[in-house]
């Protein structure tokens, strides 16, 4: 098992995932509104199961996507993280950042904030030279996070290989950044 990385903001701790995660996980995962951009909302064993690929991945990777909590006040309001997107994307390979958030937490700054924490882990203890973002391309409070966390929209579009034809949200936008140290 490799040791965790954790990483925190003034407001937030972004951490290994516990098993009392799973309820609140589970609930947002069955929340319509919350999974507007996706093809279905999951039941608590779609959602159990999530739950454990991504702690699975992070034990083999040392990070990912990480538990987000509040600190002193909510225990966990989603996650927000770093994960190796499957090989059908015609990004790949490559290292996206992404974010799922209980509604009752949005608008507050959160996901960009945590975000942030997260490229600070990926360009400067990972040294990775790139970190990519993609959503489908009607989502745009997710197209405005990547945005304010200083991703770029370059005109890049593709259709997501695991979504039929005619899907709403098959045509989706891809967003890069650069690690400080490759930007020119």
């Amino acid at each position: 098992m490799m040791a965790i990385i954790s990483c925190e903001t003034p407001r937030l701790l972004l951490r290994r995932w516990q098993n009392s995660d799973l309820p609140t996980f589970a609930a947002l995962n069955g929340d319509p509104e919350v999974m507007k951009y996706f093809p279905a909302a999951l039941s608590r064993a779609e959602s159990d199961a999530q739950a454990n690929r991504i702690r699975q991945f992070m034990q083999q990777h040392g990070w990912g996507l990480w538990a987000v909590e509040v600190k002193h006040q909510t225990a966990f309001i989603g996650f927000v993280g770093l994960a190796i997107p499957g090989d059908d994307l015609p990004c790949s390979p490559c290292v996206e950042i992404g974010w799922r958030l209980a509604k009752e937490h949005w608008g507050q700054g959160y996901a960009s904030e945590a975000a942030r924490c997260a490229l600070d882990v990926a360009f400067n203890t990972l040294q990775l030279p790139e970190v990519v973002s993609f959503t489908a391309e009607i989502n745009l409070p997710s197209r405005r996070v990547m945005e304010r966390i200083g991703m770029t929209f370059s005109g890049e579009t593709f259709e997501h290989p695991r979504l039929p034809p005619g899907h709403p949200l098959r045509k989706h936008v891809l967003y890069r950044k650069l690690s400080p140290k490759n930007e020119v």
